[in-house]
């Protein structure tokens, strides 16, 4: 039986500023802190599905500059397999994040660069990868149509589909019966149902018109409220856990499609992959950064047998 976990997604270098706020525009203020690191909710995700034990590939565009070779070493580090398509012709995306000091809330820029050219035909060319996994995640920051030829190849070869629709975008009914799994977080979740998500009853109501419009179960997470899932009528609840202080839920909800994919690949139940995914986001949040805060399988372990 495969564990192997193939995830399409982009790779962009991030860029972070910390500060007590957003400046108006023509208008300049001083910061309090600067990180330059690798970001990309798919680079993300592979990052903390590999570094919490998973198999996993990653099907994605490069340039030919510094921030590729940051790509991968970073891969290489966590131990992330790379299925590259270099690009001449364009440049290794970037995104800009801003940093609440007070709160560590984030809102973010992504430049994609040669990521925003990943192509139905670099997908095609992976068949056999996707064909040969357990499980197929992707998200929205790369173009649709190779996104959902990604998860057609997936579902029609078995194997179990994970879209995290970020950032937010309209989706077909085609494309989301496509989904076995689907994990939107609360804007994004109302993005998709126009319900707006502010309670468990919410998220329940945001879940079932997901369901409706075909997708297998939906995942919605919830930041400080953990994480709800709901199929068939029936949720299930995981609350969020945190070894320490929240300091920076930057690549908090990639943690979590990372750690639920690495259980879900390597048989876990729904309940058990719902509660090693919260425990890779919970670990992440107590650390600056986001491919850099992703917990290894030795720290998620210990967390878990200590909760």
């Amino acid at each position: 039986m495969s564990h192997k976990i193939v995830v399409l997604g982009i790779f962009v270098a991030d860029a972070a500023y910390r500060a007590d706020r957003l400046p108006r525009l023509g208008e300049t203020i001083l910061g309090q802190h600067f990180m330059l690191g690798p970001g990309g909710k798919g680079s993300n995700q592979s990052v903390a599905a590999a570094r919490a034990g998973g198999d996993v590939h990653i099907i994605t565009r490069l340039g030919q500059d510094a921030f590729a070779a940051m790509a991968r070493d970073l891969w290489k580090d966590a131990g992330v397999v790379p299925e590259v398509t270099e690009d001449p012709d364009s440049y290794t995306g970037s995104a800009f994040i801003f940093l609440e000091a007070a709160t560590g809330q984030n809102a973010i820029i992504v430049a994609q660069g040669a990521a925003a050219r990943i192509s139905v035909a670099d997908v095609e060319a992976r068949r056999p990868l996707i064909e040969g996994a357990a499980v197929f995640m992707t998200q929205l920051e790369q173009p649709l149509d190779a996104a959902q030829h990604g998860l057609e190849i997936a579902r029609n070869a078995g194997v179990r589909t994970i879209l995290n629709p970020a950032p937010a975008a309209a989706l077909t009914d085609q494309m989301l019966a496509l989904c076995d799994l689907i994990t939107p977080n609360e804007s994004e979740a109302e993005g998709l149902t126009g319900v707006t998500v502010t309670t468990f009853t919410d998220a329940e109501a945001a879940a079932d018109r997901l369901i409706e419009r075909g997708v297998g179960a939906a995942i919605i997470t919830l930041g400080a409220k953990g994480v709800l899932y709901r199929k068939d009528g029936h949720s299930l609840h995981v609350p969020a856990r945190a070894p320490g202080p929240v300091v920076d839920t930057t690549g908090a909800g990639d943690a979590f499609n990372g750690g639920l994919a690495v259980a879900l690949s390597q048989g876990a139940s729904m309940q058990d992959a719902l509660g090693f995914g919260a425990a890779v986001a919970g670990i992440s949040v107590t650390r600056h950064g986001a491919a850099s805060s992703m917990p290894s399988r030795a720290e998620v372990d210990a967390f878990l047998r200590g909760h």
